[in-house]
C-alpha cells in the first residue's frame, strides 16, 4: 500500500478526489458539498462504494470495456477522458481491484475554487471517502482556505487514524462523524479487515474534546447480538453528547463478498424501531434511523 505521505510527496500536495457532490443533505446537517477522496485502509464487506477502497492499479481491465471509449492506456497508466464519459460505471463494475479510474488529482486551490462557487448555497462541506484522513496534510491546508468562506467543516471518518495526533486539523473543523462498525474486535476484523482499537480510542477522545458530531453504526441482518453489543457500548459512552445514527444495511452497490455474507435483505421498519427502543433503554441518547 502506498502511504498517504508518499502520495502527497509524489503529487506535490494534490489529493485523489473520487467525486464531488455539490449539494447533499445526507452527509451532515443542512445542505452541504460532499467531497469523496479515493482510497481507504478498511475493506468493509458492506461498503456501498467499494470502488473507493483502492487506488487504480493501472491493470487496464476496464479500458476495452468502456462503451464510451473514455478510457485509454498511456505510458502504462489508465487515463480517463471526462469529456466523453457517460458515467455508466462499467469501469467500476469490471474492476478486479475495488478501485476506479475516474479520479481527479486536485491541488488545494483547485478544490477550494470549486467550493467557493457553491458558498452562497451551502451550509458547509463534508470530506469523506474512502477515508479522507488518508489525506490529512492536504485537508489541513484545504480547511484553512475553506474557513475564509465562513462555511462549516465536517470530517466523515472510519476512525482508522488516531485523531489525537492531528490537533491542528481538528481545530479547523467543526467535528467528526465517526463510524463505529463493531465493538467486538474479531467481528470488526471480519467486517473491515482491520483492528478497531484506534476507532474506539477516537470515540472516547473526540467526545472528550467536544469534536464528535455524530456516531454511525450499520445494523446487519442476522447479527442481532453484534448489533446490540455495539449499540450498548456506544450509548453508554456518548450519554447524549452527540447524535447516534443507526443505519439499516442495504445491499445496493455492495460487492459480491458482502452480499454473500449479509444477503440482499434489509431490516424492516419494526426491526429498526426495536433497535431504537433498545438504544433508548440503555441511557440518554438521541437516535436517528436511516
Amino acid at each position: 500500500m502506498i502511504t498517504p505521505m508518499r502520495w502527497i510527496a509524489e503529487s506535490m500536495m494534490k489529493a485523489p478526489v473520487n467525486k464531488i457532490i455539490p449539494f447533499s443533505n445526507v452527509d451532515g446537517p443542512g445542505n452541504r458539498c460532499a467531497i469523496f477522496f479515493q482510497s481507504c485502509p478498511f475493506a468493509c464487506l458492506y461498503c456501498h462504494n467499494p470502488e473507493t477502497i483502492q487506488m487504480c492499479k493501472n491493470c487496464g481491465a476496464c479500458v476495452n470495456q468502456c462503451p464510451a471509449h473514455a478510457l485509454s492506456m498511456e505510458e502504462g497508466s489508465v487515463c480517463w477522458n471526462q469529456d466523453v464519459c457517460v458515467n455508466c460505471d462499467t469501469c467500476i463494475r469490471c474492476c478486479p481491484h475495488l478501485a476506479s479510474p475516474k479520479i481527479q488529482w486536485l491541488d488545494v486551490d483547485e478544490l477550494y475554487q470549486r467550493v467557493k462557487k457553491l458558498r452562497l448555497f451551502i451550509r458547509g462541506i463534508t470530506v469523506s471517502g474512502g477515508e479522507c484522513m488518508n489525506q490529512a496534510p492536504f485537508l489541513t491546508e484545504f480547511f484553512h482556505e475553506v474557513r475564509k468562506l465562513n462555511l462549516g467543516i465536517l470530517i466523515d471518518s472510519n476512525g482508522f487514524y488516531d485523531f489525537s495526533q492531528y490537533p491542528q486539523l481538528l481545530e479547523l473543523c467543526d467535528g467528526v462523524m465517526l463510524d463505529v462498525k463493531a465493538v467486538d474486535p474479531q467481528f470488526h476484523q471480519t467486517l473491515c479487515a482491520q483492528d478497531n482499537t484506534t476507532v474506539l480510542k477516537n470515540l472516547d477522545y473526540l467526545l472528550s474534546i467536544n469534536k464528535l458530531e455524530e456516531v454511525r453504526t450499520v445494523l446487519l441482518p442476522h447479527h442481532e447480538e453484534q448489533n446490540r453489543k455495539t449499540i450498548e457500548y456506544v450509548v453508554k459512552l456518548i450519554d447524549n453528547r452527540c447524535r447516534y445514527k443507526l443505519i439499516a444495511y442495504r445491499s445496493f452497490g455492495v460487492r459480491e463478498a458482502g452480499v454473500k455474507k449479509f444477503g440482499t435483505g434489509i431490516l424492516n421498519e419494526n426491526e429498526m424501531k426495536e433497535y431504537e427502543e433498545y438504544a433508548k433503554s440503555l441511557g440518554n441518547v438521541t437516535v436517528t434511523l436511516v
